[in-house]
């Protein structure tokens, strides 16, 4: 069988969803050996989010990898009346068949500190055409990409150096963070806001949509003392780069053990010390 396309990779992103809704993945075109995990730790197909979601939450954007036949996405879905669940999920893809479902669920209450306000329509920039003679060689985006962890692990952006783009911004769980673009009277800049260092922080490459100038990353952020004793944030993490620039970064994330490993293989090699 042929490679998926993107129309196909779409479609199997749809299907999920679909079938995730339906609370049925009888329907879903997967391997015979199809490995399902939820917050890095394996479940039967069926279990966890599939229990609990009760409708959809108008979200998602796809990060769409023929090169490596992934079909990536971060969605927003719906648990009971008022609860939001926000899903990154990322489909291992063999001959047109899901062979692997990898996904990490941040659960959100009405009582959670952050609420996603910036989710209700599309993020801006993340679906615009790469202008001409701005597209990256695959291994240009994901080396771009990573100069943000980098810059989160000596605990500066301008040290690293992180090249953002002038209109660059930071939405993490929805919540809008830094950059331009601030509904808020106030936001940092994303350049020059104060971070601390991460030094254990961890990487992962999870897709890289070549065609939309996408990069999505897996990270660990380490035990920093920031997160709870022997926790990290973990993360789902896109970047929209073009032009040896970062445009935006949206990242999906929660509070895990520090222990917590990915345990899916990164799609492209990675630096030695983001891999530790």
């Amino acid at each position: 069988m042929a490679d998926c396309d993107r129309d196909c990779l779409a479609g199997l992103v749809t299907a999920y969803v679909d079938a995730l809704l339906a609370h049925d993945p009888s329907s879903l075109p997967v391997t015979d050996d199809v490995r399902f995990t939820e917050d890095s730790q394996d479940l039967e197909l069926g279990q966890g989010l599939w229990r609990t979601v009760t409708g959809d939450g108008g979200f998602r954007q796809d990060y769409l990898d023929t090169g490596a036949q992934i079909a990536a996405s971060h969605v927003v879905l719906r648990e009971g009346e008022t609860n939001q669940a926000l899903l990154s999920l990322v489909l291992h893809v063999e001959d047109g068949e899901i062979a692997g479902i990898e996904t990490l669920v941040q659960h959100i209450t009405p009582e959670s500190r952050f609420q996603p306000t910036m989710l209700g329509q599309p993020l801006a920039g993340l679906n615009d055409p790469i202008p001409a003679g701005g597209a990256e060689s695959r291994e240009n985006m994901i080396r771009t990409a990573l100069t943000y962890t980098e810059g989160l692990r000596i605990g500066s952006f301008t040290v690293a150096p992180t090249p953002f783009a002038e209109e660059a911004y930071r939405v993490e769980n929805g919540s809008f963070m830094a950059g331009a673009g601030c509904p808020r009277e106030e936001c940092p800049d994303i350049q020059t806001q104060r971070i601390i260092e991460h030094p254990d922080i961890t990487a992962s490459v999870a897709a890289v949509d070549e065609a939309n100038g996408t990069v999505l990353l897996w990270m660990n952020f380490g035990d920093t003392g920031s997160y709870g004793e022997g926790n990290a944030l973990v993360t789902f993490e896109a970047f929209k780069v073009w032009g040896d620039e970062i445009h935006a970064v949206n990242a999906f994330f929660r509070t895990m053990p520090v222990e917590t490993m990915r345990n899916w293989p990164s799609s492209d090699p990675v630096p030695v010390w983001a891999t530790h």
